[in-house]
C-alpha cells in the first residue's frame, strides 16, 4: 500500500532539497558583498607597549646639526731634510717645544764628504792654474813691453842716419842708392815700430778678457765650494718655526731621502676643529656659519674658516676657528662635538626624530586614532632636520599623535591594531 507523501510549506520549504541552490546563491551574494563592502586595507596587530608614540607639535625649530671635530693645530709644518743621509743622532723627541733654529736630528752622509773633498781639490788646482798663468801673462807683457822699447831705439837711430844720409846726399857727396837704402831702412822700422805697439795693444786685451774669464771662472767655484759646503749644513734637521714636535717617524741608522716627510711642527697656542659633514648639507654649509660646544659646562663658540670642496666616502671636511676664547688644556687629537647653526629660528610643526625614518625617508607616517586604538598609515613631507626633531611641511596637523619608532617589522600593512 502507498504512503501519501505530505507536502511541506511555509518556512519548512526552505530546509528541502530544492531550496538548496537557492542556499548556495545566497552565500555566493553575501560573499560578493563582502569582499566589495570590506577595507582594502592590509592589517596588523602589534603590541602597543613596544612602539614609541609621540605628538606633533607647532614650534620653534631650530635649524642646526650636530658634527663631530678634532682638534687640530692651526699651522702645521712638515719636517723634511734636504740632504738624504743616515740617521745618527735624535737629540729632541715627540711631544717636546721647540724654538726655529734647534737641532732636532743629525744626519750622516759619506758620499757628500767625498764631494766636498774632489770640490776643494779641484778649487785648489784652479788657483794654481790661475796663479800661473797670471805669471805667464805678466812675463810676456815684459817681454812686448822690452820689444816696444827696443824698436823705438832703433827707429831713433835709423831716423838719426836716414837724416845725414839725406843731408850728405843735397850736398851730393855720397851715391843716391845709399840715400834710398838709409830712408827704406827708416821707413821699415817705423813700420816694425807700429805692428810691435800694436801687437802690445792686442796682448793687453786678449791678457784682460783671459783673466777676467778665469777670475770669473774661479768665482763661480768658491760660489760652489760654498753651496756644498752649505749642503754639509743641511745635514743637521732644524726646527723651521717655534711650536711642537708632534711627530718625528725615525730611527737611528735609518736612511732618509732629500725631500721625505719624517715628521711635524706644530704651532701652539692656536688651533682649530677639523669635522666630517654629511654631504648632504655641502649646499648649505658655507665659510663663516656657527658652531658651538659644550666643554667642562662651558660653552665656546666658532665659525667656519674653509670648506673643502672634494667628497670622500659621503663626507666633506671643513675648518672651525675660535672665536675668543678656547677650552683649557686644549690639545691636538681632542674631539668636539659641534652644534652648526644652518639657519635662523622658525616656527613650524615638528615631530621627534626616530628610526621610523629609516624605513619611510620622511615620505609616510602611522598615524594614531583619536581612541587610540589603531594607527594608519598616512603621506606626509619632512623638510628640514636637526638632533632632536623633523620639520613636518605636509600631512600633520598640530596635536596628531604619529608612531616614531622603527618600522622593519611591518612590511607593507597599511593599518596597525593595538
Amino acid at each position: 500500500m502507498d504512503k501519501i507523501i505530505e507536502k511541506k510549506t511555509g518556512w519548512r520549504v526552505a530546509f528541502t532539497k530544492k531550496a538548496v541552490p537557492w542556499w548556495l546563491g545566497a552565500l555566493l551574494g553575501i560573499f560578493i558583498i563582502y569582499l566589495i563592502a570590506r577595507p582594502n586595507n592590509k592589517t596588523l596587530r602589534v603590541d602597543k607597549d613596544t612602539l614609541t608614540v609621540s605628538s606633533a607639535v607647532r614650534g620653534e625649530f631650530n635649524d642646526y646639526i650636530r658634527v663631530s671635530g678634532r682638534v687640530q693645530p692651526m699651522t702645521t709644518i712638515q719636517l723634511s731634510p734636504q740632504e738624504c743621509g743616515m740617521v745618527q743622532t735624535i737629540l729632541i723627541e715627540e711631544g717636546s717645544k721647540v724654538r726655529a733654529g734647534d737641532p732636532i736630528l743629525i744626519l750622516s752622509n759619506d758620499n757628500l764628504d767625498l764631494q766636498i773633498l774632489n770640490a776643494e781639490a779641484e778649487l785648489a788646482e784652479k788657483e794654481n792654474i790661475l796663479r800661473n798663468t797670471q805669471i805667464q801673462m805678466e812675463q810676456q807683457k815684459l817681454d812686448v813691453r822690452q820689444n816696444e822699447l827696443e824698436y823705438g831705439t832703433n827707429v831713433e837711430k835709423l831716423r838719426r842716419a836716414y837724416e845725414q844720409q839725406k843731408a850728405l846726399y843735397e850736398d851730393k857727396l855720397i851715391a843716391r842708392e845709399d840715400y834710398l837704402k838709409a830712408k827704406e831702412d827708416y821707413e821699415l822700422s817705423l813700420k816694425k815700430y807700429d805692428l810691435i805697439r800694436e801687437r802690445s795693444r792686442q796682448d793687453s786685451l786678449y791678457r784682460g778678457t783671459q783673466v777676467d774669464r778665469m777670475e770669473e771662472s774661479l768665482e763661480n767655484m768658491l760660489l760652489n765650494m760654498q753651496m756644498i759646503r752649505k749642503r754639509k749644513g743641511n745635514l743637521i734637521v732644524k726646527a723651521p718655526i717655534d711650536g711642537e714636535l708632534g711627530l718625528l717617524d725615525v730611527v737611528l741608522g735609518q736612511t732618509i731621502a732629500s725631500g721625505a716627510k719624517i715628521g711635524q711642527i706644530n704651532s701652539v697656542g692656536t688651533y682649530k676643529v677639523e669635522a666630517q659633514i654629511d654631504e648632504h648639507y655641502i649646499d648649505r654649509v658655507v665659510a663663516g656659519l656657527e658652531a658651538t660646544f659644550e666643554r667642562q659646562g662651558e660653552t665656546y663658540a666658532t665659525s667656519i674658516r674653509k670648506v673643502y670642496p672634494e667628497v670622500r666616502e659621503g663626507k666633506f671636511k671643513a675648518d672651525f676657528k675660535f672665536e675668543g676664547e678656547q677650552p683649557d688644556n686644549i690639545r691636538a687629537g681632542q674631539t668636539y662635538y659641534l652644534n652648526l647653526q644652518l639657519g635662523q629660528p622658525e616656527e613650524a610643526v615638528i615631530i621627534p626624530r626616530g628610526t621610523f625614518y629609516q624605513k619611510t625617508g620622511g615620505k609616510w607616517i602611522y598615524v594614531v586614532n583619536k581612541d587610540g586604538n589603531k594607527a594608519v598609515k598616512r603621506e606626509i613631507r619632512i623638510g628640514r632636520q636637526n638632533p632632536q626633531y623633523y620639520e613636518v611641511l605636509e600631512g600633520l596637523e598640530p596635536g596628531e599623535k604619529v608612531i616614531t619608532s622603527g618600522y622593519d617589522t611591518y612590511g607593507d600593512s597599511d593599518v596597525l591594531v593595538f
